[in-house]
């Protein structure tokens, strides 16, 4: 929910920017008349770049809203978890400040001009009534029509994050449909198919892969966003290595081939 609020403001925010933009840039032209020229381009300039970054932080966005979503269905539907299973409470807390932090690493460029729109807009309706207060337009094509201007980067990026998307789904199926092939509660299997066949936690490799793709379309000149990677890659591998372990302690025929999360390397 924290993620699509975000979203949704900061496609409001850039909207309502890109009009009130246009109204004052011909309003200035228009008085400036033609001594104004080199100044109306450099401030089109100006705009334009920042409107790549507020539209690129919203494309990223998008991505992580479409895992964020699915990774809820697979709670939901997916997964069957142990009436006995239980979250340490380090790990969700972890994973509360994790989903919150996320959006704004992935938009921390634009972020205080998103707060400072929505402040704007809480205090509108505050001071005034509800029926005096003016109605955010929404355009389907203002929306659309940015994201045609991305860059080969950010579409190389969302086919890599897509690729790990659907094999961590693949692998999270995989894992959901153990326990309607044992018979007791307790019971394990040692699950096999996609990326089980080289690695003993492809979901986590998957997920590695996703924020891979989230790195490359950023255009990788974020530190935050690799700030973020690293985090996600340190904490999995660490996950990986313990996963891999408890595997090859409870079951005495484990694949031998199996490493346990980078192929062919650990």
């Amino acid at each position: 929910m924290f993620l699509a609020g975000f979203i949704s403001w900061t496609c409001f925010g850039a909207c309502k920017e890109r009009k009130d933009h246009e109204i004052i840039i011909s309003s200035r032209s228009y008085l400036a008349g033609r001594s104004n020229t080199f100044s109306f381009h450099r401030s089109q300039l100006i705009n334009s770049e920042n409107k790549f970054r507020v539209w690129l932080s919203v494309f990223l966005l998008l991505l992580m809203e479409v895992q964020v979503l699915r990774r809820l269905f697979e709670t939901l539907y997916v997964f069957k978890y142990s009436p006995s299973a239980r979250m340490h409470i380090f790990g969700y807390l972890t994973g509360l400040f994790f989903y919150t932090a996320m959006p704004l690493t992935l938009c921390c460029t634009c972020a205080p001009n998103v707060f400072k729109f929505g402040t704007s807009e809480v205090t509108e309706f505050i001071v005034k009534d509800r029926s005096s207060t003016q109605a955010i337009e929404f355009d389907w094509w203002d929306f659309v029509n940015p994201f045609s201007k991305l860059g080969w980067c950010q579409w190389i990026g969302a086919a890599i994050f897509l690729w790990g998307w659907i094999h961590q789904h693949r692998c999270h199926a995989i894992l959901g449909s153990l326990r309607e092939h044992v018979g007791k509660v307790d019971e394990y299997v040692i699950p096999h198919g996609d990326w089980f066949e080289i690695v003993s936690t492809p979901h986590y490799l998957a997920e590695i892969v996703i924020y891979a793709g989230v790195v490359f379309g950023s255009g990788g000149a974020d530190l935050t966003i690799w700030l973020l990677f690293g985090f996600v890659v340190s904490n999995l591998i660490f996950a990986a290595a313990e996963t891999h372990r408890w595997y090859l302690q409870k079951f005495d025929n484990y694949p031998s081939n199996r490493v346990a999360i980078i192929p062919f390397v650990c």
